[in-house]
C-alpha cells in the first residue's frame, strides 16, 4: 500500500465513495469533483489491485484518487475500480489519511439494496454514533438506519475507524447497474447536511452520460481482469 499526498490540508471533512450497490458512492463523488472547484492532491496504490488504467477524455482516471476542495475544506476519495478483497487495506489507508490530516469527520456515501418489490422512490437514511451529528441529520429530516447489513469498505470503516467521527449516508437503489437517480438523492442529502449549495438536478439530467461513462469503465476493467486471469491460466496449463 502506498499513499501519495502532494498537499495536506488540515482538519478537513473526508468524503469517500466506493463502488457498491448502484455505484452510488462512485457516481456521487464523481459529481462532487466535477461540480465543486477541486484539485487532485494524491492517490492510493495497492499492489493487490489489478493493474488497470482507465483513460477518459485524454487523461488517466486514477483507480483511487484523492481530491480537495478548498472552499469547504473537503477531501474526497474517489474510487473507480472494485475493492473486493482489499477492503481492510483500503480502510487502513483511509484511517492513515484521516490521521495525517487530523480530519474532523469521515462521511461514507453508499447505496443499499431495496427490500420493496415495486419501489416508487429511493429512501434515504443516515447512521452515526455521534450525538451532535445525529441531531443535525434529524434536523434536516433524515431517518436513522436502525437495521441493516453494511458490507464492503463502508462496513470496514464502521468497524475499524474509532478516533475520527464517522457518518454514513445511505440511499436505496433498485439495480446493480449505475443508478444516477439514487446518487442524486444522496447528493441532495449531503448538500443539506454540509450546506454546499450544489444543485443536484444536473445529475438527474446527465444520468445517462454518467451511467454510460462508468458502465464503460467497469466493463473495460472487468474485461482486462478476465484477460489477465486467462493469461495466468495459460502459463500454468
Amino acid at each position: 500500500m502506498e499513499i501519495i499526498l502532494k498537499k495536506k490540508p488540515k482538519n478537513p471533512i473526508i468524503i469517500e465513495g466506493f463502488p457498491g450497490f448502484g455505484l452510488v458512492g462512485t457516481i456521487a463523488t464523481e459529481f462532487l469533483i466535477d461540480h465543486l472547484e477541486t484539485e487532485q492532491i494524491g492517490k492510493i496504490r495497492f499492489d493487490e489491485a489489478p493493474p488497470i488504467a482507465a483513460i477518459h477524455e485524454g487523461g488517466i482516471v486514477e483507480p483511487l484518487g484523492i481530491f480537495y476542495n478548498k472552499k469547504y475544506n473537503i477531501v474526497m476519495l474517489h474510487a473507480v475500480n472494485p475493492t473486493n478483497g482489499i477492503e481492510w487495506k483500503v480502510t487502513e489507508a483511509l484511517k492513515n489519511i484521516a490521521k495525517q490530516l487530523n480530519a474532523k469527520e469521515i462521511i461514507s456515501l453508499e447505496g443499499v439494496g431495496s427490500v420493496e418489490t415495486e419501489p416508487t422512490q429511493s429512501r434515504i437514511f443516515y447512521f452515526t454514533e455521534d450525538k451532535q451529528k445525529k441531531k443535525k441529520f434529524e434536523k434536516i429530516g433524515m431517518k436513522l438506519l436502525k437495521e441493516g447489513i453494511i458490507m464492503g469498505v463502508t462496513g470496514a470503516v464502521l468497524l475499524k475507524i474509532e478516533k475520527t467521527p464517522v457518518s454514513c449516508i445511505f440511499v436505496e437503489t433498485h439495480t446493480n447497474l449505475p443508478d444516477s437517480k439514487a446518487a442524486a438523492k444522496i447528493i441532495e442529502a449531503l448538500d443539506k447536511y454540509l450546506g454546499l449549495k450544489i444543485d443536484y438536478k444536473p445529475l438527474l439530467q446527465q444520468a445517462e452520460k454518467f451511467e454510460e461513462k462508468l458502465r464503460g469503465l467497469l466493463i473495460k476493467s472487468k474485461e482486462a481482469e478476465e484477460l489477465s486471469e486467462k493469461k495466468k491460466l495459460s502459463y500454468v496449463g
